[in-house]
């Protein structure tokens, strides 16, 4: 398995994933309005693991550019189809890991990774690099589950799950270890939050400062 077999997972369920509703609406609104308040209309900004697109769309008119990536190419196709009927000026889709993008001399003053870090294969590696995207004093915005502390009937399932093609790569970490994680990583944590509002969510919102 490998982060090429991650992408052709995604490009098998972009379209089911795209008729999917959020399961917790009002969060997910609580999580928007937090988010744009860190945002200036000046700033960089690059989200990655952007899926469909649908966070892109609404916040990249608060901001000067806006960077929404996917390692999927069919997730990218479906969220410039959304892009299509009124597009933003300040947003650009765009098929990308963080590891390309680390190599580019791009500076984003805010980077977003929602429902993302789970994903990533290599963790502390994937962190080093969203720091070093950053520009000076830039704030790294997440919110994404934390397997570890979730019912271990789910994340003991998750092997054969993706033996049989119905889940990618997951990672197993409990929100204290992506805390250290992050802090390792070169971020000040500024702040950790819960937006659920129904449902036991492990889902911590975590504000971090480029040091």
């Amino acid at each position: 398995m490998s982060i090429a077999s991650d992408a052709r997972f995604w490009d098998r369920t972009s379209r089911k994933y795209a008729r999917g509703a959020i399961s917790d609406q009002a969060g997910y609104e609580r999580t928007l309005a937090r988010t744009r308040a860190l945002l200036k209309p000046g700033d960089s900004v690059l989200e990655l693991g952007c899926g469909t697109g649908t966070t892109a769309l609404r916040l990249a008119g608060d901001v000067r550019a806006y960077l929404a990536t996917d390692i999927s190419t069919e997730m990218i196709a479906i969220a410039n189809e959304k892009q299509a009927g009124g597009p933003l000026p300040t947003l650009v889709f765009r098929t990308a890991t963080a590891e390309a993008l680390a190599a580019e001399a791009a500076r984003f003053n805010a980077v977003l990774g929602f429902n993302y870090l789970h994903l990533v294969r290599d963790l502390p590696g994937t962190l080093r690099r969203i720091h070093a995207v950053l520009a000076a004093d830039g704030v790294f915005v997440s919110k994404t589950p934390c397997v570890g502390d979730m019912n271990p009937v789910f994340w003991l399932a998750l092997p054969v799950m993706r033996a049989i093609g119905l889940a990618p790569y997951a990672g197993v970490f409990r929100a204290t270890e992506l805390d250290r994680q992050i802090r390792e990583a070169g971020f000040e944590i500024l702040a950790t939050e819960n937006h659920a509002t129904k449902g036991d969510d492990r889902r911590p919102f975590i504000v971090a400062h480029k040091r």
